[in-house]
């Protein structure tokens, strides 16, 4: 055995390269060249896994960098649902409160209009019954001055 360590080249060619120096130990009958092959073999295979899993480890990685962002827009897309929705609420209740108060306007309105119309007929009324007692006052003078002149005693 050999204590001398040596600097081996990893990854396919030093798969190459170790089975190169088994392959010429086996032949040659030289056991340490060949178990020094046989370990290059093994160094460059598990250093191709190594890679293989440093690489699956980096797609995982992004794999879960993309779900957790998509994670995140779907909580922003509902946060902006939820506000779309009360800002719709609230101009609703805003219309809603619009028209009562144009219904109130308008109900106010009549009721002023049927007020004055009512005052005016009142007035109306009142005007003509005045004109009526006017006109009752003059008959009733015109008939005491036709009875005076019937009795002109009796109105002494």
């Amino acid at each position: 055995m050999s204590d001398q360590t040596e600097q081996t080249t990893g990854g396919a060619l030093g798969r190459l390269a170790g089975k190169a120096k088994a392959a010429a130990g086996a032949t040659l009958g030289n056991d340490d060249l060949a178990r020094e092959g046989r370990l290059q073999e093994a160094q460059s295979e598990a250093e191709v896994e190594a890679e293989r899993e440093r690489e699956q480890a980096r797609q995982a990685e992004a794999e879960a960098q993309a779900e957790a962002r998509r994670a995140e827009l779907e909580t922003e897309r509902e946060q902006l649902k939820g506000e779309i929705a009360a800002e719709e609420r609230e101009a609703a209740i805003e219309r809603d409160r619009e028209r009562a108060e144009a219904a109130a306007e308008q109900s106010a309105a009549r009721e002023k209009a049927a007020a004055e119309a009512e005052r005016a007929g009142a007035e109306r009324a009142a005007g003509t019954a005045g004109r009526d007692a006017a006109q009752l006052e003059a008959q009733a003078r015109r008939a005491d001055a036709r009875a005076a002149a019937v009795d002109p005693e009796e109105g002494r």
